[in-house]
Protein backbone atom coordinates (compact mmCIF):
# COMPACT_ATOMS: atom_id res chain seq x y z
CA UNK A 1 0.00 0.00 0.00
CA UNK A 2 1.18 3.66 -0.42
CA UNK A 3 -0.02 6.86 1.02
CA UNK A 4 1.33 10.24 0.11
CA UNK A 5 1.65 13.15 1.94
CA UNK A 6 3.37 15.76 4.12
CA UNK A 7 5.61 14.47 7.01
CA UNK A 8 3.78 16.27 10.10
CA UNK A 9 5.94 14.61 13.37
CA UNK A 10 8.79 12.75 13.53
CA UNK A 11 8.99 10.69 16.76
CA UNK A 12 11.93 9.69 18.79
CA UNK A 13 13.88 6.46 17.69
CA UNK A 14 13.39 3.63 19.70
CA UNK A 15 16.60 1.17 19.93
CA UNK A 16 17.43 -2.16 22.02
CA UNK A 17 19.14 -4.80 21.97
CA UNK A 18 16.89 -8.53 20.90
CA UNK A 19 16.83 -11.11 24.15
CA UNK A 20 16.30 -13.69 21.51
CA UNK A 21 19.23 -13.15 19.02
CA UNK A 22 21.78 -10.43 20.86
CA UNK A 23 22.01 -8.08 18.14
CA UNK A 24 21.09 -4.46 18.52
CA UNK A 25 17.90 -2.93 17.07
CA UNK A 26 16.41 0.30 16.33
CA UNK A 27 12.93 2.08 14.81
CA UNK A 28 11.42 5.19 14.31
CA UNK A 29 7.63 6.26 14.10
CA UNK A 30 6.71 9.18 11.79
CA UNK A 31 3.15 10.85 11.01
CA UNK A 32 1.79 11.16 7.88
CA UNK A 33 -1.02 13.68 7.12
CA UNK A 34 -2.84 12.83 3.42
CA UNK A 35 -4.54 16.00 2.24
CA UNK A 36 -7.89 16.19 0.95
CA UNK A 37 -11.41 17.19 2.14
CA UNK A 38 -10.94 15.27 5.59
CA UNK A 39 -7.47 15.24 5.77
CA UNK A 40 -6.23 11.72 7.37
CA UNK A 41 -3.26 10.75 9.58
CA UNK A 42 -1.51 8.05 9.86
CA UNK A 43 1.43 6.39 11.85
CA UNK A 44 4.70 4.35 10.55
CA UNK A 45 7.45 2.36 11.52
CA UNK A 46 10.50 2.48 9.61
CA UNK A 47 12.62 -0.70 11.35
CA UNK A 48 16.26 -0.89 11.23
CA UNK A 49 19.15 1.89 11.32
CA UNK A 50 20.24 1.71 8.25
CA UNK A 51 16.65 2.43 6.77
CA UNK A 52 16.25 4.98 8.63
CA UNK A 53 19.45 6.91 7.93
CA UNK A 54 18.59 6.14 4.33
CA UNK A 55 15.26 7.04 4.53
CA UNK A 56 16.43 10.57 6.72
CA UNK A 57 12.77 11.76 7.01
CA UNK A 58 12.35 15.47 8.00
CA UNK A 59 9.37 17.18 9.23
CA UNK A 60 7.40 19.08 6.62
CA UNK A 61 8.64 16.59 3.58
CA UNK A 62 6.48 16.55 1.16
CA UNK A 63 6.46 11.76 0.85
CA UNK A 64 5.21 8.75 -1.06
CA UNK A 65 5.40 6.06 1.99
CA UNK A 66 5.08 2.14 0.42
CA UNK A 67 4.00 0.14 3.27
CA UNK A 68 2.81 -3.06 5.13
CA UNK A 69 -0.03 -3.49 7.38
CA UNK A 70 0.50 -6.72 10.24
CA UNK A 71 -0.72 -6.79 13.29
CA UNK A 72 0.03 -9.37 16.23
CA UNK A 73 -1.05 -10.55 19.52
CA UNK A 74 0.47 -9.41 23.08
CA UNK A 75 -1.08 -10.49 27.00
CA UNK A 76 -4.00 -11.38 24.56
CA UNK A 77 -4.72 -7.74 22.79
CA UNK A 78 -3.92 -7.18 19.12
CA UNK A 79 -2.16 -4.65 17.80
CA UNK A 80 -1.28 -2.94 14.37
CA UNK A 81 1.80 -2.31 12.88
CA UNK A 82 2.66 0.03 9.86
CA UNK A 83 5.90 -0.79 8.59
CA UNK A 84 7.59 1.05 5.95
CA UNK A 85 9.49 -0.09 3.38
CA UNK A 86 10.36 2.56 0.94
CA UNK A 87 10.01 6.36 0.96
CA UNK A 88 10.15 8.57 -1.67
CA UNK A 89 10.14 12.19 -1.85
CA UNK A 90 7.62 14.20 -4.66
CA UNK A 91 5.13 16.70 -4.53
CA UNK A 92 1.86 15.86 -2.66
CA UNK A 93 -1.43 16.37 -5.09
CA UNK A 94 -3.15 19.80 -3.75
CA UNK A 95 -6.06 19.28 -1.75
CA UNK A 96 -9.05 18.86 -2.91
CA UNK A 97 -10.47 22.25 -3.78
CA UNK A 98 -14.60 22.68 -3.34
CA UNK A 99 -16.11 22.00 -6.78
CA UNK A 100 -19.51 23.42 -7.72
CA UNK A 101 -21.46 20.23 -7.90
CA UNK A 102 -22.50 18.72 -11.07
CA UNK A 103 -26.40 19.88 -12.44
CA UNK A 104 -28.21 16.71 -11.59
CA UNK A 105 -30.96 15.39 -13.98
CA UNK A 106 -33.91 13.42 -13.54
CA UNK A 107 -32.97 10.91 -15.47
CA UNK A 108 -29.82 9.93 -17.13
CA UNK A 109 -29.26 10.93 -20.66
CA UNK A 110 -30.33 8.47 -23.25
CA UNK A 111 -27.90 6.89 -25.10
CA UNK A 112 -27.87 5.34 -28.87
CA UNK A 113 -27.80 1.93 -27.53
CA UNK A 114 -30.33 1.33 -24.54
CA UNK A 115 -28.68 0.06 -21.25
CA UNK A 116 -30.92 -3.32 -21.32
CA UNK A 117 -32.31 -5.11 -24.36
CA UNK A 118 -35.92 -4.71 -24.71
CA UNK A 119 -38.84 -6.64 -22.60
CA UNK A 120 -39.89 -9.59 -24.60
CA UNK A 121 -43.25 -10.81 -25.41
CA UNK A 122 -44.64 -13.81 -23.40
CA UNK A 123 -44.37 -16.90 -25.64
CA UNK A 124 -47.56 -17.98 -27.38
CA UNK A 125 -48.39 -20.93 -24.57
CA UNK A 126 -50.57 -19.05 -22.35
CA UNK A 127 -47.82 -18.52 -20.01
CA UNK A 128 -47.31 -15.35 -17.99
CA UNK A 129 -44.04 -16.14 -16.49
CA UNK A 130 -41.21 -14.07 -18.22
CA UNK A 131 -38.65 -16.51 -15.99
CA UNK A 132 -36.39 -18.61 -18.73
CA UNK A 133 -36.30 -21.70 -16.54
Amino acid sequence: MELTGKIIAVLPANSGVSSRTGNPWMSQEYVIEVPGQYPRKCVFRIFGEDRIKQFNIQNGEDVTVSFDIDAHEYNGRWFNEIRAYNVTRGAVAPAAAPQAAPQATPFPPQSAEAPFPPAQEPAGDGSTDDLPF
